[in-house]
C-alpha cells in the first residue's frame, strides 16, 4: 500500500501541493484617519489602511435606514474595541470607543422605542410580547422602516 496518499494524517503535505503559506495582517498605526460609520459598515472596516478589497471589488454604501444607522454604529464601536485590542494604551481611540458605545445605546433605545425590539432581552417591561412583529431586526428595507 502507497502511503505517500495518507502523509496529511502525519501533519505534512504530498510533494506536489506548494508549502503552507503564513497570512499576514498589516497593524494600523493609529485611530486616525477613520471612514465614517456608514461607509466603515459598506467597507468591512474602520480603517482605510486595512482596506483591501478583495478582486478590488467595493461594497456601495448602504442605505441609510434606522437599522442600517444602528449596525453602523455598532460596528464602529466593535471595531474600535478591536483596535484598543492592541492599542490599549491609545487615549484618543478610547475616547472615541466611549462615544461610540454612547451613541450605540442611544441609537439601540430610538430603535426600540420607534420600530420595536432588537434582541428578545429588549422586551423587559414590554406590555404584550412583540418580537414577531414587523418588522424583524434583520429586515431593514426602507419600506418597513418609517
Amino acid at each position: 500500500m502507497d502511503n505517500s496518499k495518507n502523509d496529511y494524517r502525519l501533519g505534512t503535505l504530498p510533494g506536489t501541493m506548494a508549502p503552507l503559506a503564513m497570512a499576514y495582517t498589516p497593524m494600523q498605526k493609529s485611530v486616525d484617519p477613520a471612514y465614517e460609520s456608514n461607509e466603515a459598515l459598506s467597507r468591512g472596516t474602520l480603517f482605510p489602511g486595512l482596506d483591501l478589497p478583495f478582486m478590488n471589488i467595493v461594497n456601495k454604501n448602504l442605505e441609510v435606514t434606522p437599522m442600517t444607522e444602528l449596525m453602523a454604529i455598532d460596528f464602529v464601536a466593535h471595531e474600535l474595541g478591536l483596535y484598543l485590542d492592541t492599542h490599549k494604551d491609545d487615549k484618543q481611540a478610547f475616547e472615541m470607543y466611549q462615544t461610540f458605545l454612547a451613541l450605540a445605546k442611544e441609537a439601540h433605545d430610538r430603535y426600540i422605542r420607534k420600530i420595536g425590539p432588537v434582541l428578545k432581552r429588549d422586551m423587559l417591561g414590554m406590555e404584550c410580547y412583540a418580537w414577531l412583529d414587523n418588522p424583524w431586526p434583520w429586515d431593514y428595507q426602507p419600506k418597513m422602516e418609517v
